[in-house]
């Protein structure tokens, strides 16, 4: 930690808050909260933090740290989680982005609508979701459509509207789908009071629902207004049918929100059952990354806090299998929004208990195929990327395996060869391999190295049974290729795939063809052409720096008596560098050149 990250963090307010770590670029990659900011954050610099690979790598990264102080624990609950929505920081967990799934929406509107959307607004509208399966949300909102008359227009409507009669009511209102609010056929409180229903029934408060319909009808009944009360019974009907879809699942009529999780790696699905007047009207999953070397209580305590964020209706209980840190500051939080008590528990019974494990059972199915669908994914993506660079190299075959030369050397000194192995698109690391290469010394000459380079590489494989891969890849332009071909003839290889790539135009060489082709630069084919040569000459170039750098000192140490090339590779592999050698205690220098030869090695590193 350096003396200005330090100071920093002395003159940090022992004060609630939130506080961001930013990385050299400004970047901040975690936030977090906490009821003393000073003590907090230099828990992370501790010497005693225990060890943990995922907090070590945030701590080395941290150049500079942001606070903002709050009033209290709660608010700074709040802002972490807005904090950590709207940034996504590297080191945080974090729930996937849920823009794909729709909500149901009614708008801050006079006269409100009803109907699917994407996008959340601030602007008083209620928001209910969101919906993970489609069907359930067709299926609402036919309901919705079924038994009630709200419109479906997308005009603002207003008393100033239907007083200047700007609007004509539509075939909705003929057919009895709509109760004609834009020419005032229907009052803003009747209108309002059909709203609260819509409502009642989004928040799964559909038993109470249909009791008010019922007392409704039955009053109706009695005023011998019989058309009305057969309109009302048809809508009780409906209401019932789509409730005794719903699993019963608690003797108390009680609202209850209920989480589990499964996690593996980085990734973690959490599901929610929604509980309404003792029964379970609809599930919802939750996927997030970032979760490595978390504990359960902290993934659960983000998904909490991430998901009621933004949902519209807040239970009286909300259930998790372990207890978390900040649970006073979040029942807090959710009292303030629902305007009554609301508290988060554990199961105290056999019941509750079955509710959580039925709740983490189906959070580990969903978590298993999303890690299927990812794998998938990757599968399918590699294979699409072959076939496209099969199609544009016109290869028979998919190059699921390749492997691409490369040549390194100063001015013909050192020189080296590369070869790196991608598989399915990914490099293989295990099958790198590196050559000094002997054929070629005192001046470079990029052909002759590699015919070497080729001819080793496949002759060995050959020797050992191997299987030559899908394409090589040469780095270089039409004399490689030739030498490359040269060698494979050589070994009796024929019609295997082979091209060049040149870096100056990124051009293709293809052999038997005279004039190089070249690939759109948006091509994905290329770019993994690229990717691939780019990746041999790091690993050449890589290699070649480190053999010029044992010749340099190897020539130094030839300047000592009695020191040959043999013996100063010894040293140098046994010390591993000048310095080493230095720092090293003369009895160990001895098992290695003797005493006389030790002395005088001391004595000329000394005068270094």
């Amino acid at each position: 930690m350096g003396n200005e990250l330090e100071i920093k963090i002395q003159n940090l307010p022992q004060l609630p808050g939130v506080y961001q770590f930013k990385d050299a670029n400004g970047k901040v990659i975690y936030v977090g909260k906490a009821k003393n900011l000073r003590n907090r954050v230099r828990s992370y610099f501790a010497k005693s933090q225990p060890s943990n690979p995922k907090l070590s790598a945030l701590v080395s990264k941290i150049r500079d740290i942001e606070v903002i102080v709050t009033p209290s624990e709660i608010e700074a609950l709040i802002l972490e989680a807005n904090l950590i929505k709207k940034l996504k920081p590297r080191y945080n967990v974090s729930l996937k982005d849920d823009k794909s799934f729709p909500y149901i929406v009614v708008t801050n509107e006079p006269f409100p609508r009803v109907f699917s959307t994407r996008k959340i607004k601030m602007d008083g509208s209620k928001y209910f979701g969101p919906y993970t399966d489609a069907y359930s949300l067709k299926q609402t909102l036919k309901l919705i459509r079924e038994i009630f008359m709200v419109r479906s227009c997308k005009y603002y409507i207003d008393d100033d509207v239907i007083q200047k009669k700007k609007i004509k009511v539509c075939l909705d209102y003929h057919i009895k789908k709509c109760g004609g609010p834009c020419e005032g056929l229907v009052s803003k409180e009747e209108y309002n009071k059909m709203i609260e229903q819509v409502i009642q029934l989004l928040n799964g408060k559909i038993d109470k629902l249909v009791e008010s319909l019922k007392a409704q009808m039955e009053k109706l009944a009695e005023e011998l207004k019989f058309e009305e009360a057969a309109i009302l019974r048809d809508k009780i009907k409906a209401l019932e049918i789509y409730t005794a879809k719903q699993s019963i699942v608690s003797i108390e009529p009680i609202d209850r929100d209920i989480f589990a999780i499964a996690y593996e790696d980085e990734d973690a699905c959490g599901v929610l059952f929604k509980i309404r007047d003792g029964k379970l009207i609809g599930s919802q999953q939750f996927f997030m990354t970032g979760v490595a070397y978390k504990e359960e209580k902290e993934i659960i305590e983000t998904l909490i806090t991430q998901y009621y964020l933004n949902s519209e209706y807040i239970p009286a209980e909300i259930l998790i299998p372990t207890q978390i840190d900040n649970s006073t500051s979040i029942e807090m939080w959710l009292s303030e929004r629902k305007n009554s008590n609301v508290k988060i528990k554990t199961p105290e019974n056999e019941d509750e208990s079955r509710l959580v494990s039925m709740c983490r059972i189906n959070a580990k199915y969903h978590l298993d195929e999303y890690k299927i669908q990812k794998m998938k994914a990757k599968e399918e993506f590699a294979p699409n990327l072959l076939k496209g660079l099969q199609k544009e190299l016109h290869l028979d075959r998919l190059p699921r395996k390749i492997e691409c030369f490369d040549i390194s050397n100063i001015q013909g000194s050192d020189i080296v060869a590369s070869v790196v192995v991608f598989e399915n698109g990914k490099p293989k690391k295990s099958e790198y391999r590196k050559f000094k290469i002997r054929s070629v010394s005192g001046k470079p000459d990029d052909f002759a190295s590699m015919e070497e380079a080729i001819e080793r590489r496949y002759s060995r494989l050959l020797n050992e049974g191997g299987k030559m891969p899908d394409l090589i890849v040469i780095d270089g332009g039409k004399g490689q290729l030739s030498s490359a071909i040269k060698s494979l003839e050589k070994l009796g290889i024929k019609n295997q795939p082979i091209i060049a790539i040149a870096k100056k135009f990124e051009e293709i060489y293809f052999p038997n063809i005279d004039f190089p082709q070249s690939l759109p630069k948006s091509s994905p084919a290329l770019h993994l052409l690229q990717r691939i040569r780019n990746e041999a000459h790091r690993f050449a170039i890589t290699f070649h720096r480190e053999v010029r750098a044992k010749r340099i000192l190897s020539t130094q140490l030839l300047g000592v008596k009695g020191i040959g090339e043999k013996r100063a590779k010894l040293l140098l592999s046994k010390f591993g560098s000048i310095e080493g050698i230095k720092q090293a205690p003369i009895e160990e220098l001895e098992k290695i050149v003797g005493k006389n030869i030790a002395r005088n090695l001391k004595e000329f590193l000394s005068k270094e």
